[in-house]
């Protein structure tokens, strides 16, 4: 049987993050920027909004389809500017298609293994609605663009781990540990955790609960690959995986 594999987008292949930080310096100028992620460096809040003017709504007014967007840890704004920024970005024609990939040519490659493997993948994302085409038409475009032709995109919101027992999925992949705690909570795949902050460790409990850690997606397709060759060696070659996941050692 071939691999089902669900990817996560912001944070795995996009940097929704770098793109974020750029249009809260334009929303809010340089130095405000600065200071913001100086605050989320610190853990302390910037309380200051720059003396913008907000509609007289504004405070009422929940985040328009944003309050299960994407989180952004970056930058430590407060709610008022949480709502700025993302009211912002939804102006902005076709958004979702102006990101960068943060792993240059590894949707390209994952395209090349899947097609290769036979591996059926799939597109998770929360990306709330902006200017322009729907969310998921403008990602698949992106995904297009990037190198994997005929993505299969879920725009979704609730637990990873429901969609993924739902699906019968083998592996979730995604830089959130929460989700991939919903991922081995409530399904029977197992969760990978891309996790790029070399100046944090990993949550202490992520390898406990089963969940495995890699610094790049480049690492973790060379381990479903290694996991998915052929041969008479798998168990043996299952195990390693498992290893090379910070897992313990598959039990036959």
């Amino acid at each position: 049987m071939p691999l089902r594999i669900a990817f996560d987008l912001d944070g795995v292949f996009a940097d929704m993050e770098g793109e974020l930080v750029r249009q809260a310096e334009a929303l809010f100028g340089g130095a405000m920027t600065r200071r913001l992620m100086e605050g989320s460096s610190t853990g302390h809040a910037e309380t200051a909004d720059n003396g913008a003017q907000t509609d007289p709504g504004e405070s009422k007014d929940p985040l328009p389809s944003t309050d299960e967007a994407p989180a952004l840890s970056s930058l430590q704004m407060t709610s008022r500017q949480t709502r700025r920024l993302w009211r912002h970005v939804q102006t902005i024609e076709d958004f979702w298609g102006t990101l960068d990939e943060l792993e240059t040519g590894v949707i390209a490659r994952l395209a090349h293994i899947a097609a290769d493997q036979r591996w059926e993948v799939i597109f998770l994302t929360k990306r709330p609605e902006c200017a322009g085409s729907t969310s998921q038409v403008q990602t698949q475009r992106w995904l297009e663009a990037k190198g994997f032709p005929l993505p299969s995109v879920f725009v979704v919101q609730g637990s990873r781990g429901r969609i993924a027992a739902s699906l019968d999925l083998d592996f979730v992949v995604d830089d959130r540990p929460e989700n991939c705690l919903d991922v081995v909570v409530d399904s029977k795949a197992r969760a990978i955790l891309v996790w790029r902050d070399e100046a944090k460790q990993p949550p202490a409990a992520a390898r406990r609960l089963g969940i495995g850690v890699v610094k790049s997606v480049g690492e973790c397709l060379d381990i479903l690959q290694q996991l998915d060759a052929p041969g008479p060696d798998k168990p043996k070659v299952i195990d390693r995986v498992m290893r090379l996941l910070g897992l313990k050692e598959h039990s036959a």
